[in-house]
């Protein structure tokens, strides 16, 4: 069974790079990232964040091996036993909720239910494999309330599947101007 820690942080806070360091620590070349920006056509024509996606890109050991997750969670057993990993980095929750949740035409109706099912799903496979997991997610309920339906849904979703994982994680960490506080 793996062992979790969770990494949050606002947008721009560091806590991509201290993941980074905690997957490094971990696994050193031996790290399967997990992506979960889905590369929609509007992400591919949109040169602002390709210049992002390749920052991280140049930011990560070349030795890691990429795996971008959209929705079936059997990708990962398989990666993982493809090749040697002694760590997991996932990197970003947030993402994932977002492409799961709020990629269709139509919000869902319990966006918070279907975050719950989709995180617990995602922390079960996590949970089955025998390195461990260093996942990281957007901190977004501290800031005053979206003024749209869908924002605050995707907010709500979010926070439940925060809590969730940091209940199942061994170890939470809040990243604050690149400053990672234990909170767990």
């Amino acid at each position: 069974m793996s062992a979790i820690t969770f990494v949050l942080g606002g947008a721009r806070s560091g806590k991509s790079a201290f993941a980074q360091r905690l997957a490094i620590e971990q696994g050193g070349d031996d790290v399967l990232f997990i992506a979960t920006l889905r590369e929609t056509e509007a992400v591919r024509a949109d040169a602002e964040m390709q210049a992002r996606l390749a920052r991280h890109r140049a930011a990560r050991p070349s030795t890691w091996r990429t795996l971008v997750l959209e929705d079936d969670l059997s990708v990962i057993p398989r990666a993982l036993d493809a090749s040697p990993t002694r760590c997991v980095l996932l990197d970003c929750l947030s993402l994932y909720v977002s492409g799961a949740l709020f990629m269709s035409d139509a919000p869902p109706t319990d966006a918070e239910e279907q975050a719950a099912r989709i995180v617990e799903a995602l922390i079960g496979v996590a949970l089955t494999t025998l390195c461990p997991w260093v996942i990281v997610s957007n901190e977004v309920g501290m800031d005053v309330a979206p003024s749209s339906a869908v924002a605050r849904a995707y907010r709500d979703a979010l926070g439940r599947a925060n809590q969730i994982v940091a209940n199942r994680a061994a170890r939470v960490f809040f990243v604050v101007a690149g400053i990672p506080l234990r909170l767990k």
